[in-house]
C-alpha cells in the first residue's frame, strides 16, 4: 500500500507459464491400510537429461506437470529413499511418452543389493497400477529397453504400502499462541495479558510471532484490547451476541506517527460490542477483515487525528450507528446493516448492506448494489456444548443484511474431533496424511514452512488458519492446491513466498477443471498473500484459480513495497500476477491487489463478476523498458480478448512510480470492447504527481496525473 505524504481526507491463453503449476495426488482410504510412502521423499536417478533440469525428485513430488527425464541410454533408473523399511503393496507409473519397454521394479534395504519385485518386457507406458509384494527401504524403477529413441520419463513414480497402521489423530490443542478469556476472570487480569501481547506485536509487522484471542461466551467489562500485527481476536459463541464486550477493540496508528496505511494482517470476529465513547476505532489497511461484528454505537475506520489510511472490509457485521469512514480512501461492506454511512474519498462500495447510502458514483464516489448475488459467511471457530467445534454457514443467494439476524446463521456445526489440528514443524506429509483420512485442517497460530504441496482432494474440506497462520514453501513448490471438487472452504491463512521461486501459492482446481460447483461452489475467504516484505520472496502468481464457481471473498495478494532489509526491490521479490481465473461463473468480493509486475488480476473465464478491486500498480520500475518492452506498463486489471460476458464494479488502480517519476501506465483497466463485457464504477489516480496513468479503460478516461491526487473517474464502460 502506499506509503506517500498527503492527507486523504482532505481530497473527499496469458497464463500458460504459470497455470501447470497444479497436479492432483492419488490418495488411499481413510485409515493408511494402504499408504503414499514416496510423495515428498530423497529420490536420486542415473542420469538426466539435461543439467538442472527433469530430476528425480520431480517424480515424487505429486505435481502432474513436473517429470523426471533420463539420458538417451540403457540403462537407467530412479530410486525413493522411504526413510525405513516398508511393506510395499503398490507403484503406479505416470509415463510420459518417452517411457520403459523393459523393467523392473526393485527394493532394497541400503540402496545396493536389490531384489525384483515385479518385472515387465512388453510394457507400452501410459499410466501403469502395478500390485505387487515386498519390503524395503528403498525403491526403484530399473530400465533396460525404452519405447523410444528418448530417454526414460516419468510424470510420477508412487510408491503406496504399509505405514506401520498409524493414523493421524484428530482434534486437539489450539496451542500455546492461542490464549483464551473467560468471563470469571477479572478485567484487569484480561486487560494485561492483552496488553502483553500487543506491546509485542503493535510493531513487529514481519517477525514471526502469531496470536489468537479468544473470548468464550459471556459479559466482560471495562476492557480496551488493541489489536496489533498478525493478531486475531474472536468470539467463540455461536453468534454474536454470545460475547458481549463493555468496551472497545481497538486499532490506531500511534506506532507510525498516525498513519494507517500500515496497519495490516489484524482481524476481529463474532463479537457484540458496546463502545464506551459510543465510537470504536478500526483504523486499519489492507488484511484486516471485521467480520460477523455488533456495534453497537458508531464504528470510527481512521485513526486519531484523521491521518492516512487505506483499507478495508467489513462483513456479516452490524453497526447501530454510523459506519465512519473519515480518511480511508476506499472501503468495501458487504451483507451487513448500519444506521447510515459518513464520508466518502475515492471508492466506498456497498453489496448486500442495509442502510446503505444510494448508489451516487462518483460524487460521492459510493457504489451500491441492494443484494449480494452468492455467498457462503466464513467458517468461524466456537464452544459447542463445552468444545470446540467450527461452523460452516449454509451458502445464500440474492441476500442482504447479517446472516445472525433471526437467530442462529444457518449451517452445519463439525466437532473439532474432525479436524487435524495442525501444529508449527508439522511436515506437510504428515499435513496430507491427515487431510487422505478424511479430517479436516486448522492450522495454530504460527508459520509453517512445507517441502511439498499440501493437497485438498476431498469435496467440502475445511481448511482453516488461526491468528494469521502463516504457510511458507520451500524449495519452490506450491504450497496448496485444490481438485476441482465440490464446497472447499479455504479461510484466514497468509501464504508467504520462498526464496525459490514457486509457480503459484495456492490453486483450485487443475488445470482444464470443468465441473459446475454452482450448487456447492469452492470459498476463498480472509487468504492474504505476501511476496518479500519478511523474506526475498518470489512466486510467479499468488492465486490460480481453475474451478468453476468459486467464491472469492476478501484477499489480499501483496508484493511488497517495503519490509526488511534485502527482501523487497524490482529484481528481488519478483512476482508476474497477483491473481489469474481461468474458470468460469467465478465471482469476486473485495479484491486487493498490489504491486505486481505484469497483469495484477488476469481474468480468462466467462461468467466473471468482481464487486470492489482495490490496486496499486508497482511502485518501483526502474525505466520504462524494464517494466515492459513496446508499451507503457501492464494494466491492474485485464479481461482476456477472449472472453464475452463479464461484469465488475468499483475498480480503483492508483499509481505511485516513486523509483522513477516519469513513468506512464497506458491504462488501468484492459477489456475487450463487445456487449457482455461492462464495468461499471472505475477510477484512476496518481499519488502525489509520482507517475501517470494515461487512460482509465482501454484509450478512454484519463490521465491521472498532478500532484492534487485528483482521480479519474468513469461511471461506465463501454
Amino acid at each position: 500500500m502506499r506509503r506517500s505524504r498527503w492527507r486523504s481526507g482532505a481530497i473527499v491463453g496469458l497464463t500458460a507459464a504459470v497455470v501447470a503449476g497444479y497436479a492432483a495426488i492419488t490418495t488411499t482410504g481413510a485409515s493408511a491400510a494402504e499408504a503414499l510412502l514416496s510423495q515428498g521423499r530423497p529420490a536420486t536417478a542415473s542420469s538426466t537429461e539435461a543439467a538442472g533440469a527433469y530430476l528425480a525428485s520431480e517424480a515424487v513430488d505429486g505435481n502432474t506437470g513436473t517429470r523426471w527425464s533420463s539420458t538417451f541410454a540403457d540403462p537407467q533408473w530412479l530410486q525413493v529413499d522411504l526413510g525405513s523399511s516398508k511393506a510395499i503393496t503398490r507403484v503406479e507409473l505416470n509415463w510420459e511418452t518417452a517411457a520403459g519397454k523393459a523393467f523392473q521394479i526393485q527394493v532394497s534395504e541400503n540402496a545396493s543389493t536389490w531384489t525384483s519385485i515385479y518385472s515387465t518386457t512388453t510394457s507400452t507406458g501410459g499410466n501403469q497400477n502395478l500390485t505387487v509384494n515386498g519390503t524395503g527401504r528403498y525403491v526403484r524403477m530399473y530400465g533396460t529397453q525404452r519405447t523410444t529413441t528418448y530417454g526414460y520419463s516419468l510424470w510420477e513414480f508412487k510408491v503406496y504400502g504399509d505405514d506401520g497402521g498409524t493414523t493421524v489423530p484428530g482434534g486437539g490443542s489450539l496451542g500455546a499462541q492461542v490464549t483464551v478469556f473467560d468471563p470469571t476472570m477479572s478485567s484487569a487480569t484480561i486487560q494485561a495479558q492483552a496488553d502483553a501481547i500487543f506491546k509485542q506485536q503493535e510493531t513487529n509487522q514481519f517477525g514471526t510471532q502469531r496470536n489468537l484471542l479468544a473470548f468464550k461466551p459471556g459479559t466482560y467489562n471495562g476492557l480496551n484490547i488493541q489489536v496489533g500485527f498478525n493478531t486475531s481476536v474472536i468470539g467463540l459463541g455461536q453468534n454474536p451476541q454470545d460475547v458481549r464486550i463493555n468496551g472497545d477493540i481497538t486499532v490506531d496508528a500511534g506506532w507510525f506517527q498516525g498513519n494507517a496505511t500500515q496497519n495490516f494482517w489484524r482481524s476481529v470476529e463474532n463479537i457484540s460490542l458496546y463502545p464506551v465513547s459510543g465510537a470504536d476505532r478500526w483504523a486499519v489497511s489492507q488484511a484486516a477483515p471485521f467480520r460477523r461484528m455488533d456495534v453497537h454505537g458508531d464504528l470510527n475506520l481512521a485513526p486519531n487525528g484523521y491521518g492516512w489510511a487505506s483499507g478495508g472490509y467489513i462483513a456479516d457485521s452490524r453497526i447501530s450507528g454510523s459506519e465512519q469512514q473519515y480518511s480511508q480512501q476506499q472501503w468495501f461492506t458487504r451483507n451487513s446493516q448500519i444506521g447510515s454511512s459518513l464520508n466518502a474519498v475515492w471508492n466506498q462500495a456497498f453489496v448486500g448492506v442495509q442502510g446503505a447510502p444510494a448508489n451516487s458514483f462518483p460524487n460521492p464516489p459510493y457504489t451500491t448494489i441492494g443484494q449480494t448475488p452468492v455467498i457462503r459467511e466464513k467458517p468461524y471457530l466456537y464452544l459447542s456444548g463445552g468444545d470446540y467445534a467450527v461452523f460452516v454457514p449454509n451458502l445464500q443467494t440474492n441476500s442482504a443484511g447479517v446472516s445472525w439476524a433471526n437467530g442462529n446463521t444457518p449451517g452445519t456445526s463439525i466437532p473439532l474431533s474432525q479436524f487435524y489440528v495442525a501444529k508449527p514443524g508439522d511436515s506437510a506429509a504428515t499435513i496430507n496424511q491427515a487431510l487422505a483420512q478424511g479430517l479436516n485442517l486448522i492450522f495454530q497460530p504460527g508459520v509453517y514452512h512445507v517441502n511439498q504441496t499440501i493437497n485438498v482432494t476431498r469435496a467440502n474440506t475445511v481448511v482453516m488458519g488461526l491468528g494469521y497462520a502463516t504457510i511458507i514453501p520451500d524449495g519452490g513448490v506450491t504450497p496448496m492446491q485444490v481438485a476441482d471438487v465440490d464446497g472447499v472452504k479455504i479461510a484466514g491463512l497468509l501464504f508467504d513466498a520462498g526464496t525459490t521461486n514457486s509457480a503459484n501459492l495456492l490453486v483450485v482446481g487443475p488445470t482444464g477443471s470443468s465441473a459446475n460447483h454452482a450448487a456447492n461452489p469452492t470459498t476463498i475467504q480472509d487468504v492474504f498473500f505476501r511476496i518479500g516484505g519478511s523474506i526475498a520472496g518470489k512466486a510467479t502468481n499468488s492465486l490460480l484459480v481453475n474451478s468453476n464457481n468459486t467464491i472469492i471473498d476478501h484477499i489480499w495478494a501483496w508484493r511488497a513495497d517495503h519490509g526488511n532489509a534485502g527482501t523487497y526491490g524490482w529484481t528481488v521479490n519478483t512476482a508476474d500476477s497477483g491473481l489469474i481465473v481461468n474458470g468460469q461463473n467465478v465471482t469476486a468480493y473485495g479484491l486487493f491487489v498490489e504491486h505486481y509486475q505484469k497483469y495484477e488480476v488476469i481474468w480468462n473465464g466467462n461468467g466473471g463478476r468482481t464487486y470492489f478491486l482495490q490496486n496499486e500498480q508497482p511502485y518501483d520500475p526502474p525505466t520504462q523498458a524494464a517494466w515492459r518492452s513496446g508499451a507503457n506498463g501492464y494494466a491492474a486489471y485485464k479481461v482476456a480478448d477472449s472472453v464475452t460476458s463479464h461484469e465488475a464494479w468499483a475498480l480503483g488502480s492508483y499509481c505511485y512510480f516513486n523509483v522513477n517519476p516519469s513513468i506512464h501506465s497506458d491504462r488501468g483497466f484492459e477489456v475487450p470492447v463487445n456487449s457482455g463485457v461492462k464495468l461499471h464504477n472505475l477510477l484512476t489516480v496518481s499519488l502525489g504527481g509520482n507517475g501517470v496513468i494515461d487512460h482509465v479503460v482501454n484509450t478512454t478516461g484519463g490521465p491521472a496525473q498532478g500532484t492534487d491526487t485528483v482521480p479519474s473517474y468513469l461511471v461506465n464502460f463501454p
